[in-house]
């Protein structure tokens, strides 16, 4: 007969070993912990849309954040250095705890949301945002998310235009070049080096 398990058994094991040799606590997570290879790495690796997209490679996580700029930047062509920061690291939890589907996550309610919670804001303060960032910033993320995803869902997901309108808003209008190279999924090891790239031009 097997022992039932403590909260003390679970929260000894609510870790994860990361190739740089850090171990990140999801119960409370340290941004001391936190380390940009670690995720740039792991979103490199984690697919979006759970695979379901067209093309040789998945289209990763990684990928995605740098879409996210770039509609960010397009939309808002002035923003500062600290909001493109917060836009290409609004996924960044994921590098530990996945790519869940929305559909899913609304299975899952609000315990999701709380670990996703702890781990951004471990994550900003290690690279110098605020832990919650001001409304107006969290809004205009998410809005460059939303166009971000409706042009994957398009071009890659097999949603047609008018399904993707419904749930994601408009098509933001990116040039046929950034959407051809944007949306054409890389190889894990570009998503990783373009990805650190970015970063570095951001994060001063």
């Amino acid at each position: 007969m097997t022992a039932r398990k403590t909260s003390r058994d679970v929260a000894s094991r609510a870790w994860q070993r990361m190739l740089s040799g850090r171990r990140l606590d999801l119960l409370d997570p340290s941004p001391l912990d936190v380390e940009i290879g670690d995720i740039a790495h792991g979103l490199a690796r984690v697919a979006r849309w759970n695979g379901q997209t067209t093309g040789a490679h998945i289209f990763s996580v990684a990928q995605h954040t740098l879409l996210v700029e770039t509609v960010l930047r397009h939309e808002m062509p002035r923003v500062d250095a600290r909001m493109r920061l917060a836009a290409l690291l609004h996924d960044a939890p994921e590098y530990v705890i996945g790519d869940m589907i929305s559909p899913f996550k609304a299975v899952l309610d609000g315990h999701y949301k709380a670990v996703e919670k702890r781990l951004l804001g471990a994550i900003h303060i290690r690279f110098g945002l605020p832990p919650v960032l001001p409304e107006e910033i969290t809004q205009a993320i998410k809005a460059a998310d939303r166009g971000a995803a409706y042009l994957e869902a398009t071009e890659l997901a097999g949603f047609s235009e008018s399904e993707a309108k419904r749930l994601f808003g408009r098509d933001p209008g990116l040039s046929d070049s950034i959407r051809r190279d944007y949306l054409t999924p890389w190889t894990a090891a570009r998503a990783e080096k373009q990805f650190l790239e970015r970063f570095g031009a951001v994060f001063a």
